[in-house]
């Protein structure tokens, strides 16, 4: 991954669930609609076939990594496939250490303040807040305040509508899945539907702030650690 390219546009789309057939129009679809960052969750089935076949279709457009990693084999089966970071839902000590090793961006999520300071601390790129939405933006700005230096990236309930109030708050970056690579839509092969969703969410992270080492506005948190 590319974390200058993903900080100039931090939103990351997860899929989990799909089937093979799925992979070449959606990596299409997000593309076309500005997306630049994608993964495929490591609890969908032949999960490492999928992001081979993601990082073929999407020739060099789209930032393909893997999600729900939650073991160092379903790491190493992943960057064997060739995803180039890595997210989890919780912290996974060994994960993040080879990861960090490697050099390969590390997103382990967190919740509560001990949790993100542990996974920082462990050597996060980021630390995934998830549910974001369970607590709302009101909760990044309670914690950025003794936590001014970490990055948080927010997952769970973060739509176009209130993308910017997260960024705002102190997130660095956002996530987003189910809500718009719905089973449905992808069963009617509703591919237009899916990419006119990504691209609010695409148009709303861009409003909420550019790179701040460009502009020196503070919606997109600063950089921080490279692919530690």
């Amino acid at each position: 991954m590319d974390l200058d390219r993903f900080r100039k546009l931090p939103l990351l789309g997860i899929l989990r669930g799909i089937g093979e057939e799925d992979v070449a129009p959606l990596a299409d679809t997000v593309a076309g609609a500005g997306l630049g960052a994608i993964e495929v969750t490591m609890n969908t089935a032949n999960a490492p076939a999928l992001i081979r076949r993601l990082v073929a279709a999407a020739r060099g457009r789209l930032m393909v990594g893997a999600g729900t990693v939650l073991s160092v084999r379903e790491l190493d089966e992943a960057l064997a496939a060739g995803a180039t970071f890595v997210v989890m839902p919780t912290l996974v000590a060994e994960v993040v250490e080879r990861c960090v090793a490697r050099q390969v961006p590390v997103f382990p999520g967190a919740l509560t303040p001990q949790e993100i300071f542990a996974a920082w601390s462990a050597g996060a790129t980021m630390v995934k807040v998830f549910p974001a939405g369970a607590f709302g933006p009101g909760y990044f700005k309670e914690v950025k305040g003794p936590f001014r230096d970490i990055e948080l990236l927010a997952c769970g309930g973060v739509t176009a509508e209130n993308m910017a109030a997260y960024f705002a708050a102190g997130a660095a970056a956002a996530a987003f899945g189910g809500s718009v690579f719905r089973a449905e839509w992808l069963a009617q092969r509703d591919f237009r539907r899916i990419g006119d969703e990504v691209g609010k969410l695409v148009a709303a992270c861009a409003a909420a702030g550019s790179d701040p080492r460009e502009t020196g506005a503070s919606p997109h948190a600063p950089a921080g650690r490279s692919s530690r």
